[in-house]
């Protein structure tokens, strides 16, 4: 079955790499028209231009996604650039901190709770009175398996996802029918941004999975584009687990 997003305008933070620029580049390919943001503009630009030369219509500027002046911006250029605004992907998230969660530093709890749930909210509110209020739409959060479980090291990263599964939640109950709220919960997945996480032991993380690998971002860009797609027209407040089998190993993570 071919996905298709003719017609649609979508939104796609923290968009210049890793999983943002995988989503980006499907829904282009899918014909959605598409805007990136992340905070550096020569990122975008380069990404904007890659995606374009395959086909697609990408638009870039620059925000902080922590930064509500920012995000105004944004969503702006974007309305102003395609004259709506139908999907909305939340991608973009920080992680300042790694270390036990009894240790961190009140700067980096604030930084991290800015980025991965504040700004969620933020940006779906101004999705919301710009366009989704009155035309309706989709807005999809990327969250963490790490939400749904305990582990070393990034402890108040997954407080903070965990968050970002109940924000979903909630505002699928509030925005619906006009607009469907979903979430993705990737494993681990092969970026720059987890890179501490999968590098030392790809080998070792990899057969304990039973799919024997790592993710990709494009395994994450396929689930995004059902998940925004009329295919899933009737699904709302989800939270699609994509990480390879993680949450089924015995462990109950990776």
């Amino acid at each position: 079955m071919e996905l298709r997003l003719d017609g649609k305008v979508a939104l796609v933070t923290g968009g210049s790499k890793g999983i943002g620029r995988a989503i980006a580049a499907r829904f282009a390919g899918a014909g959605a028209r598409v805007m990136i943001s992340s905070r550096k503009a020569d990122a975008l630009a380069e990404a904007a231009d890659e995606i374009s030369a395959l086909g697609g219509e990408v638009a870039w500027h620059p925000a902080n996604a922590g930064d509500p002046i920012g995000a105004q911006s944004c969503v702006a250029a974007t309305m102003d650039r395609f004259g709506g605004l139908d999907i909305l992907v939340n991608n973009a998230a920080t992680n300042p901190y790694f270390g036990r969660m009894i240790d961190i530093d009140e700067s980096r709890v604030a930084k991290t709770v800015q980025v991965n749930q504040q700004a969620i909210l933020v940006w779906t509110q101004l999705a919301w009175r710009a366009a989704m209020e009155r035309s309706g739409g989709s807005v999809l959060n990327i969250a963490s398996v790490g939400g749904m479980s305990v582990e070393p090291g990034i402890g108040w990263y997954n407080v903070t996802k965990a968050a970002v599964i109940h924000i979903t939640r909630q505002l699928a109950y509030e925005l619906g029918p006009q607009v469907r709220v979903n979430a993705l919960a990737p494993g681990l997945v092969r970026t720059d941004f987890a890179r501490a996480l999968w590098e030392p032991a790809e080998e070792m993380v990899a057969k304990r999975l039973p799919l024997r690998r790592i993710g990709e971002p494009e395994d994450i860009a396929g689930a995004a584009l059902f998940l925004s797609s009329d295919a899933a027209a009737w699904i709302t407040g989800h939270v699609l687990v994509v990480d390879g089998g993680a949450m089924a190993m015995p462990s109950g993570g990776i």
